[in-house]
């Protein structure tokens, strides 16, 4: 069967963000995510205060990052939250929003991201499972560390989120907990991460039915399609300078095409971006429109490849507004959004 779970952009008044979550729970939804970057609120903290005021949906980072964060401080944090949602977390990993980083004065170049995020989820492993950790690596070395931030669950998940190359998801079949594939939406993408994962299992003598295989979207469900589609359209323009040349390829469109858009944000030209981010662009890299016509394309183009996880990071006017000043006529909140994936898209694909 299909989880469907929601991702969140803390960008809402703190009060509201946590109704949200509170509405997530009350769908009967399996997890919330949250973006662990510096742009947002804390979602750690969020979570935190969210964690009492539901009852069965799981929390965690959908990514957090191994380049900013040492893992063993992800680890602390991880346990912690799994005593307050007594059980309930999970953590996302990877090297973080490539778009971000050199705001923060990182330079990638030589990093070998992959091999970093492959040491850290050891170190966090280790630390969780045992409270303690000695790791002498190539990126992180830790002497005798312990904690008493320990998990309510056995085995706390570790899952890797991943765009790029054939490793990634390879790795991420052998080594993790799942694989979530964020932002694409062709089908091609989704089989490439299946076929991929299913080796990295394969070579672990694993199943791969067994693993959290997850489709992160940007997500607009409404009655009204035209606003559904307009408010996917604009929030993915944001998130174009997050993918890398490969995810771009996987949906019929190199670097070079989205180009000017990229310059257009780099030049604060925000209306000039948007200009430019077409419908066709704005259906590639988003899943909108009625609940009927969200059940089709994920039946389509992402359940059928092997996906078992829905990941929809929901788009609404608030976020249009903050993000753009725009307003669109006849979109609805996410409380609203969330309810329609819960009458109207899950029953569907049950």
């Amino acid at each position: 069967m299909v989880k469907f779970s929601y991702c969140h952009v803390p960008a809402y008044p703190l009060e509201e963000s946590i109704e949200i979550i509170k509405t997530a729970d009350e769908c009967g939804f399996y997890a919330a995510y949250s973006v662990d970057e510096t742009w947002w609120k804390d979602m750690w903290l969020l979570f935190a205060a969210a964690a009492d005021k539901t009852t069965q949906i799981r929390m965690g980072p959908n990514v957090t990052h191994v380049i900013l964060r040492d893992p063993a401080h992800v680890a602390q944090m991880a346990a912690t939250l799994d005593q307050l949602t007594n059980g309930r977390a999970e953590i996302v990993v990877s090297f973080g929003n490539i778009s971000m980083l050199p705001q923060h004065g990182i330079d990638t170049t030589g990093m070998k991201p992959l091999s970093r995020v492959i040491e850290a989820r050891e170190v966090m492993r280790t630390l969780l499972d045992t409270g303690a950790v000695t790791h002498s690596g190539e990126f992180f070395n830790h002497t005798g560390l312990w904690t008493l931030a320990r998990p309510v669950q056995e085995n706390l998940p570790i899952k890797l989120g991943a765009m790029g190359g054939p490793r990634s998801f390879e790795v991420g079949g052998e080594l993790f907990d799942g694989v979530h594939q964020a932002i694409g939406t062709s089908r091609e993408t989704y089989e490439y991460m299946v076929e991929h994962a299913r080796k990295g299992a394969d070579k672990a003598g694993r199943n791969v039915d067994d693993l959290d295989l997850g489709a992160w979207l940007v997500m607009s469900i409404m009655e009204d399609s035209v606003a559904a589609r307009e408010t996917a359209r604009i929030m993915a323009a944001f998130y174009l300078s997050a993918m890398p040349e490969q995810q771009l390829n996987r949906h019929g469109i190199s670097g070079a095409d989205i180009k000017p858009i990229l310059d257009a944000f780099a030049a604060g030209d925000v209306p000039k971006a948007l200009e430019l981010t077409t419908p066709e662009l704005g259906e590639k890299f988003s899943v909108a429109g009625t609940p009927e016509e969200v059940v089709e394309r994920l039946e389509r183009d992402i359940i059928s490849t092997g996906v078992n996880h829905v990941i929809g990071a929901i788009v609404d006017p608030y976020l249009v507004k903050a993000f753009t000043g725009i307003d669109i006529a006849n979109a609805v909140d996410t409380h609203a959004q969330l309810r329609l994936v819960r009458d109207r898209v899950m029953p569907a694909l049950a």
